[in-house]
């Protein structure tokens, strides 16, 4: 009966793991377990084991997780004896972000508990779980977890409180689906023509290659590429960001690929990456939040092997808004990031 249960949940985990594209991540765990009084075993006792998170996109639940604790020695049974534990459980978990580097989880799951020495109802089964739990990013190799799981033993109904501490070290990119696709072609012209006339005094002020005459755009900053307009090329990444918040929604990963592309294709270019918010909050705190837009999408840009030297970013919080603040359709267009290639 155990190997029954036990191969169920490991098979139920895998199979809602492989269809998603995802990194993933291995945690080593310590942490212990207060027991209920009722179960006749230690109050407190330790634990150690590992998990493995699978990453998830578009789902509603942002992660995967499988792992394994047992007991860190025997645990005593108030009536004699002893025994040891051991849980493989799988989890569903959902983040909420409250900084650019930590994050609150929540997850909710089941799995097996085998005792070594059943004794005094303490029987192997299955139990459930819910939890919540803190994330914090101390590099992008290596991120500190901790959480607190109650379990509820479905057979007698017992219940353990578990605490865990925890080090992630993640492991390779989330796969992309790779089709065949048509060549793109490239609107963008990095060395539009000057049109001069002969026998003429033409007049190009800023420099941008378009003559004074037919220049819409005076005072171009140096090095932008400009269109026929003169006017500098801004690439709209239709990144679009959800209220308070610098996190990239997995459905811009497109225009983030085709603009990177487009960056390997003229090497010689260079990027300037510009945030903007609504108006909602204090102008310092939009400030801010535009800066840790602008981050997020030139890490974004990185992902894709884009050398940080060819990035520069700025935000300008919401000193500069494309529509009115005065609506929600207008507050979330401000929202937004735009690209502008330079030399």
């Amino acid at each position: 009966m155990k190997k029954v249960l036990l191969s169920t949940v490991l098979c139920a985990s895998l199979m809602f793991a492989a269809d998603s594209s995802y990194k993933y991540e291995i945690t080593p765990l310590v942490g212990g377990v207060v027991t209920e009084g009722n179960t006749d075993l230690d109050s407190h006792y330790g634990v150690g084991g590992l998990s493995l998170g699978f990453n998830l996109d578009e789902s509603m639940f942002d992660q995967i997780e499988l792992g394994f604790l047992r007991s860190l020695g025997d645990v005593d049974y108030d009536k004699g004896g002893d025994t040891s534990i051991s849980r493989i459980f799988t989890n569903v978990i959902k983040n909420y972000e409250l900084t650019n580097n930590t994050s609150l989880y929540a997850l909710v799951g089941a799995g097996v508990e085998v005792f070594g020495h059943e004794a005094y109802d303490n029987e192997s089964g299955v139990f459930g779980n819910y939890g919540v739990g803190l994330r914090y990013n101390i590099s992008d190799d290596l991120i500190f977890k901790t959480d607190v799981r109650h379990l509820i033993e479905t057979d007698h109904g017992d219940n353990n409180l578990l605490y865990t501490f925890g080090l992630a070290i993640p492991f390779g990119k989330k796969a992309t689906n790779v089709t065949k696709q048509e060549p793109v072609k490239q609107e963008v012209k990095p060395e539009p023509v000057k049109q001069v006339e002969p026998k003429k005094v033409v007049l190009d002020t800023d420099g941008d290659g378009v003559i004074d005459s037919k220049d819409e755009c005076a005072n171009t900053p140096k090095g932008d590429f400009v269109d026929e307009k003169g006017c500098s090329l801004k690439t709209d990444l239709n990144i679009n960001f959800a209220f308070d918040s610098s996190k990239i929604n997995n459905s811009y990963e497109s225009k983030i690929k085709k603009f990177a592309e487009f960056m390997k294709a003229f090497p010689s270019t260079k990027a300037k990456i510009e945030a903007h918010t609504d108006s909602i909050g204090t102008e310092k705190y939009n400030q801010k939040l535009s800066e840790r837009r602008a981050a997020s999408t030139v890490e974004a840009l990185k992902a894709y092997k884009i050398d940080a030297k060819r990035l520069k970013w700025h935000g300008y919080g919401e000193s500069k808004p494309l529509a009115t603040n005065a609506t929600k359709e207008g507050r979330a267009k401000n929202r937004r990031v735009e690209a502008t290639i330079v030399k």
